[in-house]
C-alpha cells in the first residue's frame, strides 16, 4: 500500500447524481489526507467531469490498485466494464443502471476484503434499480453483510458529532416492535462503543432511546423498556460501557445534541433517521431547493471500513451539476479516521 490511506469510492448509480458529486467531492477535498480511488466506469465519470470542466486528462484508469497516481490532479478510476453509453439514461430507473450500481460496490468490497484498500465509500444507489437488475437486496448494508459474511451488524448515522445507531432498520414498524428484544439492544449498544472508539472518543457515553411514548409509563403504554431494554442497558454497564436509559424518544436527541452522549441507539428506522435528517437537511423555501444535504451513514460490524452518503440518487437534478457534495466530502473524512485507527490498530 502507499502511505496514504486509500479509499475505494464507489460511483453509486451511474443514473443519479453518484458521479457528480464524486467528482465535486475529488476536488474539494484534502488530497494530503488520502487518495480517493473511484469504483465505477469511464462513460459516466468522463460525463461527470465534463459539469465541471474538469479536463479528460485529469481521469487515469488503473486495472490494479499498484498503478494508482498520488497527486491532487489526478482522478484514480478502477472501472468495472459495467456500463458504457446508450446503456442507460440519466434519472431514469433502469436494470443497467442498477446492475452497475451493484457492480461498484461488489469490486470495492472485494478490494477491501483483500486488504487493497483502507475503506469503502459508497455513493447512492436505487433500491428499485437494483432490483430490476435482479439484485434482491435491501439496500448497500445487506449487500456488505452478504459478501463479507457479518451476521452481526448495524446502522449508524452521523452529521458531525450528533451519531445514532438503529436496533433495526428495513422493516416494517411493526415488525420493528418486535425485534425489540434484550440481546438486539445489547448488542446494538455494543455497536456503538465500539464506533465511537473507532473514530477516537476513548470512553463514549452512550444513551438508548426507549421505544414507547414517555419509555412506556412503568408499564402502562408498553412494557419493552422493562422487559426488554432495561435489562440490555444494565448488561452493558457491567461490561464497563457507559450507557444510560431507557430515555424517552422525545427528548434524548436533543440531550445529545446538548452534548450529554456521543451516541444515541434508536429503536428503528425512522426514530434514528428523522432527527438526523432535520439536522442535516436543510430546504431554502424561497429558492425552493435544498441549500444543504449533509450527513453519513456507516456500517457497523463489518471486518472493513463502509461509510455512505446519507441521501438518495437524486433522479430529478441528475446531469445539472447542482447536487451537493457535503455528505460525500464527510462520508470521507468518517471513513478516513476509521481506517487510521484500523492501521494504527494494527501496527
Amino acid at each position: 500500500m502507499l502511505s496514504k490511506p486509500i479509499l475505494a469510492v464507489t460511483m453509486g448509480d451511474p443514473a443519479g447524481i453518484g458521479p457528480e458529486i464524486c467528482v465535486r467531492a475529488w476536488q474539494r477535498m484534502d488530497h494530503n489526507a488520502c487518495i480517493p480511488l473511484f469504483i465505477g466506469d469511464v462513460y459516466p465519470m468522463q460525463a461527470a467531469m465534463r459539469l465541471f470542466s474538469v479536463p479528460e486528462t485529469a481521469l487515469h484508469v488503473v486495472q490494479d490498485v499498484s498503478g494508482i497516481v498520488d497527486a491532487p490532479d489526478v482522478l484514480n478510476l478502477y472501472p468495472v466494464g459495467a456500463v458504457s453509453e446508450g446503456d442507460y439514461a440519466l434519472g431514469q430507473v433502469s436494470a443497467a443502471a442498477g446492475h452497475a450500481a451493484f457492480e461498484y460496490v461488489r469490486t470495492a468490497i472485494d478490494l477491501a476484503m483483500k486488504d487493497l484498500v483502507d475503506g469503502t465509500v459508497t455513493a447512492p444507489l436505487n433500491k428499485e434499480a437494483l432490483h430490476l437488475a435482479g439484485h434482491n437486496f435491501a439496500g448497500h448494508t445487506e449487500i456488505y453483510a452478504h459478501f463479507t459474511g457479518c451476521s452481526k451488524y448495524a446502522m449508524m448515522l452521523a452529521q458531525d458529532d450528533f451519531r445514532l445507531i438503529h436496533v433495526s432498520t428495513h422493516v416494517s414498524l411493526r415488525e420493528a416492535c418486535d425485534r425489540v428484544k434484550k440481546d438486539r439492544v445489547l448488542e446494538v449498544i455494543e455497536l456503538a462503543h465500539q464506533a465511537c472508539q473507532a473514530i477516537g472518543i476513548e470512553h463514549p457515553r452512550v444513551g438508548v432511546a426507549g421505544l414507547n411514548p414517555h419509555c412506556g409509563e412503568g408499564g402502562l403504554f408498553g412494557r419493552e423498556e422493562i422487559d426488554e431494554i432495561r435489562p440490555a442497558v444494565e448488561l452493558a454497564q457491567q461490561k464497563g460501557i457507559l450507557a444510560d436509559g431507557p430515555i424517552p424518544p422525545d427528548t434524548i436527541f436533543s440531550k445529545m445534541r446538548g452534548g450529554l452522549y456521543d451516541i444515541c441507539v434508536a429503536m428503528y428506522h425512522d426514530q434514528g433517521h428523522i432527527p438526523i435528517k432535520l439536522i442535516g437537511f436543510v430546504y431554502d423555501p424561497v429558492l425552493q431547493k435544498w441549500q444543504s444535504v449533509d450527513g453519513v451513514n456507516i456500517t457497523l460490524g463489518l471486518p472493513i471500513v463502509r461509510v455512505s452518503v446519507d441521501h438518495g440518487t437524486a433522479f430529478d437534478i441528475a446531469g445539472k451539476g447542482v447536487a451537493s457534495p457535503a455528505s460525500m466530502l464527510s462520508a470521507i473524512d468518517y471513513a478516513l479516521k476509521m481506517a487510521l485507527t484500523r492501521r494504527n490498530q494494527n501496527v
